[in-house]
């Protein structure tokens, strides 16, 4: 079982500023349900080498499990400095792709013609693409059989409310939740921070941080149970 994780490049919220990236315990989280499962794992990112990470999501009062497990693991930091580049990623080397979020992909990775193509040929050869938090925002320019990839599919992802929350709802190029809805899909959400994951067909979305782990968990799920079914183009 092999699956790309794709991270964002990009390091600047909005017009404000501020550092962004990566959310920490998102990419930290799903990096160690993989590699406990056995999963061969290779990280991405637009510009590739180290994925800049969100200060906020280091600050004391987000610190998780993984994050600790993280800090102590040389080998784990290793792989997060020394991301591929996402132009040079192939659906056919992978088994699934999963993009961790942060506020960073709303900038770099929604629009981008390289993530735009590979989620699209993933989908289209029967491989699961998974996304949390920000992340389902990448999906927002993908199609499968002509229509949004999202439409008539259950999804979530960061909340209108949890945005007004961290009070980013005018920063932010769209709202996720705002933009899946539009887009067709049958959103649904949790209350804000509490961990939520969707999985419908091949398509699974986790809501904010603490969905992380409940994602990727699903997705290995997804592909235990799908062995060797990879190949197949059904919706």
């Amino acid at each position: 079982m092999k699956i790309l994780m794709v991270f964002t490049s990009h390091d600047i919220l909005g017009s404000t500023g501020r550092k962004t990236g990566f959310w920490l315990e998102e990419g930290a989280a799903p990096y160690y349900v993989f590699r406990d499962a056995g999963v061969e794992l290779v990280l991405a990112s637009p510009k590739g080498g180290q994925p800049p990470v969100d200060p906020k999501s280091d600050l004391p009062e987000n610190q998780t499990e993984a994050m600790t497990r993280f800090k102590q693991d040389a080998a784990a930091q290793k792989d997060f400095a020394s991301t591929l580049k996402l132009a040079d990623m192939r659906s056919e080397d992978f088994d699934a792709v999963f993009y961790p979020g942060g506020h960073g992909p709303m900038w770099d990775l929604v629009d981008n013609p390289d993530s735009i193509s590979l989620i699209e040929s993933f989908y289209n050869f029967g491989k699961p693409v998974a996304a949390v938090c920000h992340a389902p925002a990448v999906l927002h320019r993908v199609t499968y059989k002509g229509a949004p990839i999202v439409k008539g599919k259950r999804v979530t992802g960061f909340a209108n409310s949890e945005e007004e929350e961290v009070q980013l709802t005018d920063v932010v190029p769209f709202l996720v939740e705002d933009e899946l809805k539009r887009l067709g899909g049958l959103y649904e959400k949790a209350p804000n921070w509490q961990s939520f994951a969707i999985t419908d067909g091949r398509l699974i979305t986790g809501q904010n941080p603490a969905s992380s782990t409940a994602g990727a968990q699903a997705l290995v799920k997804l592909l235990s149970a799908r062995q060797p079914a990879v190949g197949s183009s059904a919706a």
